[in-house]
């Protein structure tokens, strides 16, 4: 665990590893912690695999407010700058991965690969920025405990909250865990997100998509779409996995990204 003061703000990050660089951005409301499955993995197989947490979460900076998709690219190329790194394999989860579709739009030619899982293109509907203004309102009010009870068994299908009790309370501590404040940000960003549907058949660079079969927040049809869009992306379904499968099926999650790795 390291970590590094760029500009205005401290980034916390795992770096491990040696060989090619591959880069993972977490979800929300989580931290690095998520990846482990993936660091210890693919740091094994050759990989220099990145891990940061973002602003306003784990051992980021909390910036209250608003924090744009940008703004995480933006902390992302300045930490690899950071590291000395130029070209990667990006790789991200939910709104990591709206993340890593805005890396590309801002830094494509850095990028020789992409990851995008459990994710979706479209910017948000008005229903869907009244929902996340609302609900960035109520963990500021409340705190992330109670949300994050409620939204265990959506994060982890239903069948691994009760089968893997190891996995859902990982993930029900980074939930309890996050800042409200930075939570919060991201929230009003995401509401603001960018459409990234125009965006998918300008993508150069070998894709893989992958999504837990019982993913209720980004189900297969929003995966489809993406895999549709880029040209010549790879889709893997998991199976029995939900929003999670890095952490509900690391050892078919981890077998689809080597198999991607591996022919690069």
């Amino acid at each position: 665990m390291s970590t590094v003061t760029l500009g205005d703000i401290t980034i916390g990050y795992d770096d491990k590893g040696s060989g090619p660089p591959l880069v993972l951005i977490h979800g929300h409301p989580f931290d690095r912690s998520m990846w482990t499955p993936q660091v210890e993995a693919f740091a094994a197989r050759g990989w220099r695999v990145i891990a940061p947490d973002l602003r306003g979460y784990g051992q980021s900076t909390v910036v209250p407010g608003t924090t744009a998709l940008g703004d995480f690219a933006q902390d992302i190329a300045a930490l690899l700058d950071h590291l000395g790194v130029d070209r990667f394999v990006l790789s991200g989860l939910s709104m990591g991965g709206q993340i890593a579709m805005e890396c590309y739009r801002l830094f494509g030619e850095r990028i020789h690969g992409l990851v995008l899982a459990d994710t979706f293109a479209a910017a948000e509907t008005d229903e869907g920025k009244a929902w996340r203004n609302a609900l960035a309102d109520r963990l500021l009010r409340e705190g992330m405990a109670p949300y994050a009870d409620e939204v265990l068994s959506k994060m982890v299908a239903p069948h691994n909250v009760a089968a893997q009790p190891a996995v859902a309370a990982q993930v029900l501590r980074m939930m309890r865990g996050a800042p409200p404040a930075g939570a919060a940000a991201a929230l009003r960003g995401r509401a603001e997100r960018p459409d990234y549907l125009p965006l998918l058949p300008t993508v150069t660079v070998p894709t893989l998509v992958v999504v837990g079969s019982d993913d209720e927040y980004t189900p297969v049809g929003d995966a489809e779409i993406l895999h549709k869009g880029i040209p010549d992306a790879t889709l893997v379904v998991i199976a029995g996995a939900g929003h999670l499968p890095n952490l509900e099926r690391p050892a078919e999650f981890n077998e689809a990204m080597n198999h991607f790795l591996t022919h690069l």
